[in-house]
């Protein structure tokens, strides 16, 4: 369990055209123009478009203090991913705990804004998230569950590093029905990073990780 506090969670990953970090009350015009300047549906699991009437700046500021929350209980992290040369808000990336003690096991979830898409910030944020992962969280085990007929997120997990595992039936409730999910994991040694026996997670370790 993680050390809950009043100090803030900012862990940042720096990577060539990226910035991934806690979203900031701050941010709420980069955030607001990424979701509004999104194109309709590009593909059957992308969200297009989205009613942003009710996020105004207040909403916001209480998402913010949201996602903090749940860093400070070890429960998800949730990074903003920004252009490094413009804070264009570009979309987000988090990783879930689903179990430490003796599996220090996590969920990985991404959403890149479509008009920003195939130009390799997916790629970019979520390889850089996953060994902070493993580096920096301690999570021992980061796998994301997709859809047996998303093509292009199977072929993405693919790319960055994720490796199929099996089949879990009737995994997730979506359209009100239970849909069959492909894992796909990765475990340190196949980012070429050293394995670690588990550690307990002190949020005061990383809260002021730059």
């Amino acid at each position: 369990m993680s050390k809950i506090g009043s100090t803030p969670w900012t862990m940042t990953i720096n990577t060539e055209r990226l910035i991934l970090r806690p979203q900031h009350k701050s941010d709420y015009k980069s955030w607001y123009a990424g979701f509004v300047g999104r194109l309709p549906k590009q593909h059957p699991y992308d969200t297009g478009k989205l009613n942003m009437n009710s996020c105004d700046s207040a909403w916001f500021s209480e998402l913010c203090t949201h996602h903090q929350e749940l860093a400070k209980k070890d429960w998800v992290y949730i990074f903003g991913i920004f252009e490094r040369d413009t804070n264009r808000h570009l979309g987000n990336i988090d990783l879930a705990t689903i179990r430490r003690k003796d599996n220090q096991w996590a969920n990985l979830g991404y959403s890149i804004h479509n008009q920003y898409q195939r130009r390799g910030y997916g790629k970019e944020a979520t390889q850089a998230a996953i060994i902070c992962g493993f580096q920096d969280l301690n999570y021992h085990r980061i796998e994301a569950a997709i859809n047996l007929d998303n093509s292009a997120s199977i072929a993405f997990a693919e790319s960055i590093g994720l490796k199929k595992k099996c089949i879990r039936r009737g995994f997730i409730y979506e359209n009100e029905q239970w849909v069959d999910h492909s894992i796909y994991a990765a475990i340190p040694t196949d980012f070429g990073l050293d394995e670690k026996p588990p550690e307990e997670i002190l949020f005061s370790k990383f809260s002021s990780k730059n």
